[in-house]
């Protein structure tokens, strides 16, 4: 009974451990958006925000990113499942430098930090006023790349695929089906 009650207690400290974000995006932030912060005065609040990189700019003492902000998950990590789901956009910017050839268009990153003012732009022949974040954290996350499974249809549910499965095996000796 006391073995099936730590197996059960293990299980559920791994899963909730797998829902959480990576330390050094964890902590408490102000639930306010990239689009939220624009509308009203929300300098000094602590925020995490992320989304996609338009733009990575360095400059002589510190980088800064324009990104397309968008929902994020339990991990931190922004949603991709909401593709034209967006809070807007943001400026963040950090000391040092940081390649854009890795922190290039499209990547997703989240960062925290303080909003410590707000910047115009001009997207196309439209104004813009972005919220300037002043981050503690830049968390780049790992690209997911999506591979294709092909099940063979010639799979026998009953005795497996056997020791002559794969390409090259069939039939015939010299493989194929035919």
């Amino acid at each position: 009974m006391k073995f099936r009650f730590l197996m059960l207690a293990a299980s559920a400290a791994l899963l909730g451990a797998c829902a959480s974000a990576p330390q050094p995006l964890q902590g408490t932030f102000a639930p306010i958006t990239a689009r939220e912060a624009v509308v009203g005065a929300q300098v000094g609040s602590q925020v995490r925000w992320g989304g996609r990189i338009i733009q990575t700019t360095p400059g002589p003492q510190q980088t800064c990113f324009q990104l397309v902000s968008r929902p994020l998950g339990s991990t931190g990590r922004p949603l991709s499942s909401s593709p034209d789901a967006d809070d807007g956009r943001f400026v963040a910017c950090r000391d040092g430098f940081y390649d854009p050839a890795v922190f290039a268009p499209g990547r997703e990153v989240t960062f925290a930090g303080t909003i410590d003012g707000y910047e115009s732009t001009r997207i196309g022949e439209y104004d813009y006023k972005l919220p300037r974040l002043a981050a503690n954290v830049v968390y780049l996350w790992p690209e997911v790349r999506e591979v294709d499974v092909i099940a063979s249809p010639f799979y026998d549910p009953f005795w497996g695929p056997g020791p002559y499965w794969g390409p090259g095996w069939g039939w015939g000796y010299r493989g194929g089906w035919w």
